[in-house]
């Protein structure tokens, strides 16, 4: 049945069309065929008629808005259509109607078919070109708005698209184009395609030219008007990423990305446009650690986070909280950032998730010690910790009472009341430290690893910065770049290595998964990053010249900061996992009489309240820590 008021315009336009073309065939046959003979035709055109919009009906041609129509639309058309003619044949055979008689029915269901899809694509050229201001669409826009019903004209904004420039005239590409054609809202209008393949060069694809990578020019972009560039390129390298950006930065247009907003968009393969970002800058492809065995380890189970406020914790949890955890128990001291991730998180999963926030600190024994009665974790992920290397060098009893001895708080509280699973976030400040602060991470590490012949699994993650976390230097550069300079850095020789808050969150959690007692994963971080390059590129990236428009300045290494991270000890048994991109190093690890030892020294010092006395206290401990407040090259 047709049950929509556009349908059935539809249908009354097709009806119009057959009885047109009806009166054309008996027209053209009584001129052309001298043996023509109406006997029993009339029968047969009102029957065909009727059976021609019965198979239309019965094949759901107007139970489809042609607005989206595509190939599959168009071929049932067609064979609705060719049902519709063997029936005609069928009925005509039937009755004795002469087969000269019958041709002129049967020669205009084809005219009528042919017109039929002519129209339908008509009316979809008009609707997705309505932006265009050309006399034949506006005229166009007006038969069809008459002959339909319909308003398609344009709406208010679409004369202020942004003139783009797409980058890739693949799959991808056309898809891009494809969609900001037809939808009225997107913000950007394709004004041409940029291409390598010397095949696709100088043809057009959806009336859009195809441009020569090696044509662009200044002048090109003046006279194309191209304001931004749009990369759709599937499966893009990290090189040709990085040659992209380098070949495209200096044209002062904006840089887009058709590619995934997030681990969530990359696992239901969700494209959509999203700004050039940082992450971008490491120019090298996303890692994806998380497999569906480990994601379901956490299904059904009550998983604590302490530090769940903080840029890992809070991502820890949006991840956790996709896994269907029995109940998901955030833990720290800073109520304003923890109270920000429960409200995103009831926002996106409301009662679906089992979700409560504990506000305290891991130096607090008795209320840790509450606290773990009251949820009795099955998995805790410990990423409470001060890190700020600097402030940590000025308040180094604050450090070790924080990092260290809030880590065997939880520690003790995992193995008294059964915790099955404790994964430590450490850092590679921890390997060789030359600071307060990777000096207690290591402390926590060997306090993990003592653990071996506990019945709770202890085990660490080590990696090394992570972008656009609290304290790290990308939004440092960003509020430097946005005061208008200048970027500071300590040592242009500086490097680093980076990964996403995603991939350090993914790391832990699969670590978390497959991990054994007293194991310190670590992961493949690629190669290190110059601090200098990423500082460049977020210069341009936010819309200004390097030395030109904004200027970066050395300032000299911090105590205890390091020209080059490491991320393993050197005599560390380094081996590969189930995962390929995660590492296990299996040193031999301290016994916990050995540890005790070590934190009854520690333990000594933080009661005397000294820096100095704490930070000689941290290198009897660590002796691989060279903390002598100097900057290490």
């Amino acid at each position: 049945m047709i049950r929509h008021k556009h349908s059935f315009q539809l249908a009354l336009c097709d009806l119009l069309l057959f009885l047109v073309s009806l009166f054309i065939c008996f027209t053209l046959a009584s001129v052309g065929i001298h043996r023509f003979s109406s006997a029993g035709v009339w029968p047969c055109a009102l029957f065909s008629v009727f059976f021609l919009f019965f198979c239309r009906i019965g094949f759901g041609v107007y139970s489809h808005i042609w607005r989206y129509g595509n190939t599959a639309l168009y071929l049932r058309l067609i064979v609705s259509d060719a049902a519709a003619g063997v029936g005609c044949a069928l009925f005509a055979w039937a009755n004795g109607v002469p087969k000269l008689s019958v041709l002129p029915v049967m020669a205009a269901g084809m005219v009528n078919l042919t017109l039929s899809i002519t129209i339908r694509m008509i009316y979809q050229y008009l609707l997705d070109n309505a932006a265009r201001k050309t006399w034949v669409v506006v005229q166009g826009r007006r038969f069809a708005r008459t002959l339909f019903g319909l308003n398609i004209q344009p709406k208010a904004g679409e004369g202020t698209k942004t003139p783009a420039a797409i980058v890739g005239a693949g799959r991808l590409g056309v898809a891009l184009v494809e969609e900001l054609l037809k939808n009225p809202r997107a913000e950007y209008r394709p004004c041409c395609f940029i291409e390598i393949d010397e095949e696709k060069i100088g043809r057009q694809i959806d009336g859009v030219h195809v441009v020569a990578e090696r044509d662009i020019n200044a002048e090109l972009v003046e006279e194309l008007s191209i304001q931004a560039f749009i990369f759709a390129v599937s499966d893009m390298t990290p090189e040709r990423k990085k040659a992209f950006y380098d070949r495209f930065h200096g044209f002062g247009c904006k840089l887009t990305i058709y590619d995934y907003l997030s681990m969530q968009d990359f696992k239901k393969e969700v494209r959509r446009l999203r700004a050039f970002d940082v992450e971008d800058l490491l120019f090298r492809k996303p890692r994806y650690f998380m497999d569906a065995e480990a994601a379901a380890y956490y299904t059904g189970k009550t998983v604590l986070v302490t530090g769940g406020g903080g840029s890992i914790g809070s991502e820890l949890a949006r991840q956790l909280a996709g896994m269907q955890p029995q109940k998901l128990v955030l833990l720290d001291v800073y109520e304003n950032a923890t109270y920000d991730i429960q409200q995103e998180l009831k926002n996106t999963y409301g009662d679906a998730l089992n979700l409560s926030v504990e506000i305290l600190s891991i130096c607090d024994e008795g209320q840790l010690d509450q606290a773990f009665r009251r949820i009795r974790p099955d998995v805790v992920f410990h990423a409470a910790a001060h890190k700020h290397v600097p402030l940590l060098e000025k308040n180094v009893v604050e450090a070790i009472k924080n990092n260290v001895f809030g880590t065997l708080n939880v520690v003790e509280c995992c193995e008294k009341y059964g915790v099955e699973k404790a994964v430590m976030i450490s850092t590679d400040k921890a390997v060789n430290p030359t600071s307060v602060m990777g000096a207690t991470k290591r402390v926590c590490e060997m306090i993990f690893q003592s653990r071996v012949d506990s019945k709770t699994n202890f085990s660490c993650t080590r990696f090394g910065n992570v972008l656009g976390s609290h304290g790290s230097v990308v939004p440092l550069f960003k509020r430097q770049i946005e005061a208008g300079g200048p970027v500071t850095i300590t040592d242009k020789r500086i490097t680093r290595y980076f990964m996403t808050i995603p991939e350090a969150c993914q790391l832990v959690l699969q670590a978390g998964a497959l991990s054994r007692s007293g194991e310190l994963y670590v992961l493949d971080m690629g190669k290190p990053v110059k601090i200098l390059d990423l500082a460049e590129a977020l210069v341009r990236l936010m819309g200004h010249e390097p030395y030109v428009d904004i200027d970066i300045v050395e300032v000299g290494l911090r105590p205890g900061e390091k020209l080059y991270e490491e991320l393993h000890i050197q005599g560390e048994e380094f081996g590969k996992t189930e995962n390929e991109m995660i590492f296990v190093e299996r040193d031999e690890p301290k016994s916990r009489a050995v540890i005790a030892e070590k934190l009854a020294i520690l333990q000594k010092a933080v009661a005397h309240n000294d820096d100095t006395e704490a930070k000689q206290a941290l290198k009897q401990t660590v002796p691989s820590f060279s903390g002598n407040g100097e900057a290490v090259e």
